[in-house]
């Protein structure tokens, strides 16, 4: 008995080793990989259509999640590619979704692609975060606007979310999202050990 104590609090110790597993979704065009090589090359890197998937490992850096490693997925947008997200999210940490916040006629359709993530029974209580890219355009809606259109206030029960205004060229808001990412999941975790100690 303990013995298998022991080892649990080892591998409570080793937890920030291993890295979170993110998986970045969102419709073609959003600016999903430029925010991932944004975020691990911190500079702008120009990018072609995803076809299938880019992963890369990334450390946090700011705030609590300094020094934080996160395996980053980034999956293709196409419509013929959102088959294959739900084959990505099964386990994950936690959804990054990528909203190009000034393409308004495509909003509802990145809704009802969010909605139909989140409904997946995998993916229940993975905290989101929406990156609301393009800030720096002309006509972007802001993350109040963005919240409403996505329907997120319907996600509060299960999910934690949180709208991050976003620029990904040039890498505006794309850390702090990540640091409230990351407190999410470990909100999460928190809690999924105390209804665990309760039973």
């Amino acid at each position: 008995m303990m013995g298998s104590s022991f080892s649990h609090s080892i591998l409570e110790l080793l937890q920030p080793f291993y890295p979170l597993h993110i998986v970045m979704l969102g419709l073609d065009s959003a600016g999903k990989t430029t925010a991932l090589y944004r975020l691990k090359f911190d500079q702008y890197l120009d990018t072609v259509p995803t076809i299938g998937f880019n992963c890369e490992k990334i450390k946090g850096t700011s705030g609590k999640a300094k020094g934080t490693r996160f395996s980053v997925w980034d999956i293709g947008g196409q419509d013929k590619l959102r088959a294959l997200w739900r084959s990505y999210t099964r386990c994950t940490d936690g959804i990054v979704f990528v909203v190009d916040s000034v393409d308004e006629e495509r909003m509802d359709e990145a809704r009802m692609e969010l909605i139909r993530t989140v409904k997946i029974p995998e993916n229940k209580g993975v905290p989101i975060l929406v990156l609301a890219n393009k800030q720096d355009l002309p006509g972007a809606k802001d993350p109040q606007e963005i919240a409403e259109i996505l329907s997120l206030s319907d996600l509060n029960q299960t999910h934690q979310w949180h709208v991050q205004p976003a620029c990904a060229i040039i890498g505006d808001g794309l850390d702090e999202g990540m640091e409230i990412l990351y407190e999410m999941i470990v909100k999460r975790r928190k809690l999924a050990k105390q209804s665990k100690r309760r039973r």
